[in-house]
């Protein structure tokens, strides 16, 4: 949506999960990076891209095609999750903004939900770290839906679960991939790219911020 237009009343709140709420995407990107060193190759930008966002067996079947490697989507989530898991403790952290926004959102009382292509086990171990499961009462990940971004059904799920309509739900996202799934929604859309995605194309979102507080967001909810 150009900015020139005007959405409706924004009356709930949702949210991507990596690289949009916490810093995951850098642990990913270096888990990938490890998983490939191991064999010899290399993560390149353009694999990245196409892996942003998208849930994890569609994302390691495009790992395996970029680099023809022999092993099944299955081997790679399992020694990928091994690799990931021994990253976060150390390094995982919120991105910035997110406790001010959250602050805004619930002193207006809009509903809020997080919808990520992540696993449900995933989502709650992240959450509880940060003490936040508890203030998003509704969560969908990758086993709630049979389409993964960026085909819109996850955040058509999400409307219908608020029982508003797409356009009246404010969504942010960090990939083109996430993106464009919410703009097919019809959602209005607020793009914040991080260190790994700032070269994707977010010519389709309403607004394009630096951060989740960023005073686009506060407009759009509202706040002066």
């Amino acid at each position: 949506m150009p900015d020139s237009e005007t959405p409706r009343r924004i009356k709930a709140v949702v949210f991507d999960l990596d690289g949009l709420m916490f810093n995951t995407e850098d642990i990913f990107n270096e888990t990938g990076r490890l998983l490939l060193k191991r064999r010899g190759r290399e993560m390149t930008p353009e694999l990245l891209n196409q892996m942003m966002g998208r849930r994890a067996p569609e994302a390691f079947a495009l790992m395996i095609a970029a680099h023809a490697m022999p092993e099944s989507v299955e081997d790679l989530i399992e020694e990928s999750r091994v690799l990931f898991t021994g990253l976060l403790e150390d390094r995982l952290a919120p991105m910035p903004g997110l406790f001010e926004l959250l602050a805004h959102i619930e002193s207006r009382k809009l509903p809020k939900a997080v919808a990520t292509s992540s696993s449900r086990r995933y989502l709650e171990g992240i959450l509880n770290q940060f003490q936040l499961l508890e203030r998003f009462p509704l969560t969908l990940t990758a086993e709630d839906v049979t389409e993964g971004k960026p085909h819109p059904e996850i955040y058509l799920t999400a409307a219908t679960r608020l029982g508003i309509e797409p356009e009246e739900m404010l969504v942010l996202e960090d990939s083109h991939t996430g993106t464009t799934a919410a703009v097919r929604a019809r959602a209005v859309v607020v793009s914040i790219p991080h260190e790994h995605s700032r070269y994707q194309d977010f010519s389709h979102a309403a607004h394009i911020a630096s951060r989740l507080d960023d005073p686009a967001v506060l407009r759009l909810l509202g706040v002066r």
